[in-house]
């Protein structure tokens, strides 16, 4: 089996499956020491008396089914597993004629300390080291009332190792905790950096079409009373400019904020874009992209109609978005882009790729947390519209968004 194939196996393994695998490895251990192997003059540890009679070894049955049955708790309900797993090492120490609980008998404890400290609150991860160092301080102390000979540097290196599996548990939970907060920083410095990109753009769009709107009403001033009929025509594209504009800024402008970032993220495959893009825009989209080494398949299905400028752009950027993550990350050397205008109440966009789907590591971009698919849907959201990025059944990854067009918008 190859290292590829044998880390998610285990991976597939459970905390209880460890600790049980921990007390097996060690009562094989405990039995090794004290049989002569190969190449040897005599064992390693003599073996006590008890452990060859029948209560040595019922002791140590009990303290096995204590330890699996400790170990089959460990996800549901750790601390009354590591009470089992504590009994079960005293037990096991029981018939061996030890002076101090050996390490391999606290194997399992130790992982159940790992588990414990990297997965509960810190203060019960506290109490589970004090209840497992406290054990080993109650057998010694109870061999000393009874009179018998303590092996205390043995305890102490006992202890050491369950401190040690604590701080490695206590060490993953922080990792795990400062992933978390790196991963929702990201996330939110993303949604934040995307809507001041799209306020900007609509700074754009706003100016644009007020400028028409000062164009139209300078010259309908000019010819009202010699030209009515130009008149009324320059006043008509006003009201349709108009109520375009405010239409886009009752969508978009209670949702964004204002302030500048410090340094905007460009957007990905611009070179030899307009500088306010949309769906016309696509056919040059796919001539960039397929200098890069993909090809891009655009469908329109439906006969296209004129779209607000704000879901024009905004539709051309999940596009174009979608298309940069293919070519960045999916692996595929194809992709294709369906432009749906048939239903006359929303613009259904779909960007299919064949490429290596939804795995985190090989498709970063795949996984919902990177910049791309956080600002597709938040453009997609702040136009009341519908996102979903998810990998195909047949394999490869599919980006699909439906935008709702505004009362007005003609796409037949």
């Amino acid at each position: 089996m190859s290292a590829t194939t044998s880390v998610p196996l285990l991976r597939r393994v459970t905390p209880g499956g460890w600790a049980a695998t921990a007390w097996l490895a060690g009562l094989l251990f405990t039995v090794l020491l004290r049989v002569r192997l190969p190449g040897q003059e005599e064992a390693d540890v003599m073996a006590g008396v008890v452990i060859l009679r029948w209560d040595g070894i019922t002791m140590l049955l009990l303290a096995t089914a204590l330890a699996l049955y400790g170990a089959r708790l460990l996800s549901r309900r750790p601390a009354a597993a590591l009470r089992h797993l504590l009994a079960a090492a005293v037990v096991g120490s029981t018939p061996l004629g030890v002076t101090a609980i050996p390490m391999a008998q606290y194997l399992a404890v130790d992982v159940a300390l790992y588990v414990i400290a990297a997965a509960r609150p810190p203060r019960e991860a506290r109490r589970a080291l004090l209840l497992a160092l406290g054990v080993l301080v109650a057998h010694l102390a109870v061999r000393l009332l009874a009179g018998w000979s303590v092996g205390t540097t043995g305890a102490l290196a006992v202890a050491l190792t369950a401190a040690v599996a604590w701080l490695l548990g206590r060490s993953e939970q922080q990792n795990r905790a400062h992933a978390a907060r790196t991963r929702a920083q990201t996330a939110a410095q993303a949604v934040t950096s995307e809507r001041l990109r799209i306020a900007r753009e609509m700074h754009d769009t706003v100016a644009h079409s007020m400028g028409i709107v000062a164009l139209q009403a300078g010259a309908a001033r000019r010819v009202i009373d010699t030209r009515p009929e130009q008149a009324r025509q320059a006043l008509a594209e006003i009201e349709t400019a108009s109520r375009e504009t405010l239409a886009g800024l009752r969508r978009m402008l209670g949702a964004l904020r204002t302030g500048e970032p410090d340094a905007a993220e460009p957007p990905a495959a611009d070179a030899g874009l307009p500088e306010m893009p949309g769906l016309a825009a696509l056919d040059r989209l796919a001539e960039i992209t397929a200098a890069a080494g993909v090809r891009v398949a655009v469908h329109r299905v439906g006969a296209p109609g004129p779209l607000p400028q704000d879901i024009d752009l905004s539709a051309f950027r999940v596009v174009q978005e979608s298309v940069t993550n293919v070519v960045r990350h999916s692996g595929a050397d194809s992709c294709t882009v369906t432009v749906d205008h048939r239903d006359p109440e929303a613009l259904l966009l779909t960007v299919e790729d064949r490429g290596r789907g939804a795995a985190p590591e090989r498709a970063p971009h795949h996984d919902g947390t990177g910049y791309g698919l956080v600002g597709m849907r938040e453009r997609v959201t702040l136009l009341y519209g519908e996102f979903d990025a998810g990998a195909r059944p047949g394999g490869g990854f599919r980006v699909t968004a439906r935008l709702p067009l505004p009362t007005g918008a003609t796409a037949p």
